[in-house]
């Protein structure tokens, strides 16, 4: 009856003890994943009545006839993809309808032939995100609502992280299995300092800390989609030459796939792609094209499909976050005149494409297969670059 007693209690303890968070996928697991894909091409998403991830997501602002409308035309120009930012907050308030908000996305991105990467927590622009109704969009001014996530009262009251570990496990362990699901992004640009804001002091090491965790709380929950964070800022990421940041040296060393951000001219572009290869793992641009500042479809699109590099621009409908505005709006926000060419952002907020040139080609370059790039769209001049 003692044994069978304390046989009891150890299969007992074992039952309630958690599973071993699953360890970084070796190379060939990233690598054989990645081969199942298409190339992947898309677009980072918030709907056009959206000025962020808060307002998309809450039940008052939820708009899924928009959202359909929207990716019908992400479908039309070939596009596979979108990475789409959630908040821990949104989780916080409504655990349960956030999740059905989730699947209902998933439902109508599945019929439009697309997979989304969702990123968990975000280091750019406003620093303290507060749920309910947003305010509207500041006047001629860049992406002048979107929100920190966690934000910085949370990130420095440790109190507040067990609701972080419960929203990472609890949305990727919801959707672990679900193959409408690409990937998971755990922290875009941990290290941005979203300068523009006061009251950021000792930001980075506190972000570092808590990615570490992240990493593993995601991975706890066993998803079969990779897990990834981006770098972004530095010159080097080769894996040599002791030039990594710690944060970099975090992102890269636990990340299953790699994923970069680049805004700059199709030369540094294929830089950057040629200093991570030696990773070793499938590349996903999760954010590029900036056409005031070099970064434009023809420029980069046919250099990544020649290195099968996914990627994923900024902005998608024109709308609430007024991304076609420059980063300089912020300084000389563009009340008067419209900038001369629109920094992001693929279609009008009427449905129709801001260059149909721009469409054709990631219709043309998304039909083609992996590698192959077709010899119109390789024959695209490089972009003029503007005299100072």
């Amino acid at each position: 009856m003692k044994k069978l007693f304390a046989g009891l209690l150890v299969s007992t303890l074992l039952a309630a003890a958690p599973a071993a968070a699953r360890e970084r996928w070796t190379e060939a697991q990233a690598n054989g994943w990645y081969k199942q894909q298409p190339w992947l091409v898309g677009a980072n998403y918030t709907p056009a009545s959206a000025i962020n991830q808060l307002e998309m997501w809450q039940a008052e602002t939820w708009d899924p006839e928009r959202i359909d409308r929207e990716l019908a035309l992400a479908q039309g120009i070939g596009m596979n993809t979108m990475r789409v930012f959630l908040h821990d907050q949104l989780w916080e308030q409504d655990s349960e309808g956030f999740k059905r908000r989730i699947d209902q996305f998933l439902t109508i991105a599945a019929r439009r032939g697309i997979k989304p990467m969702f990123v968990l927590f975000d280091s750019c622009w406003d620093p303290d995100p507060k749920l309910g109704p947003q305010h509207p969009p500041i006047p001629g001014v860049h992406n002048s609502g979107w929100v920190q996530g966690p934000g910085m009262a949370g990130l420095r009251d440790k109190r507040r992280h067990p609701g972080y570990k419960a929203y990472v496990q609890g949305v990727v362990s919801a959707f672990a299995r679900d193959e409408r699901v690409l990937s998971w992004d755990v922290w875009n640009e941990p290290d941005n300092g979203a300068d523009q804001y006061k009251g950021q002091e000792g930001k980075e090491p506190l972000v570092r800390a808590l990615l570490a965790q992240v990493f593993e709380w995601a991975r706890d929950a066993d998803p079969s989609q990779p897990i990834t964070s981006g770098v972004w800022w530095h010159d080097d990421w080769t894996p040599t030459g002791g030039k990594l940041t710690a944060m970099e040296k975090l992102q890269l060393g636990q990340s299953d796939v790699i994923s970069f951000h680049d805004y700059s001219w199709p030369e540094n572009f294929e830089a950057r792609i040629r200093q991570l290869l030696p990773y070793n793992r499938p590349i996903l641009c999760t954010e590029y094209m900036a056409r005031g500042n070099g970064s434009t479809f023809d420029g980069s699109l046919p250099i990544a499909k020649r290195y099968n590099v996914a990627m994923m621009n900024w902005g998608f409908v024109d709308g609430k976050t007024q991304t076609r505005f420059p980063w300089d709006s912020w300084q000389k926000p563009y009340v008067l005149a419209e900038p001369t060419i629109w920094f992001h952002e693929v279609f009008r907020a009427d449905g129709t494409p801001y260059r149909t040139a721009e469409t054709d080609l990631i219709r043309r370059l998304a039909a083609a297969p992996n590698g192959v790039v077709p010899v119109a769209a390789a024959a695209a001049p490089p972009p003029a670059r503007r005299r100072r």
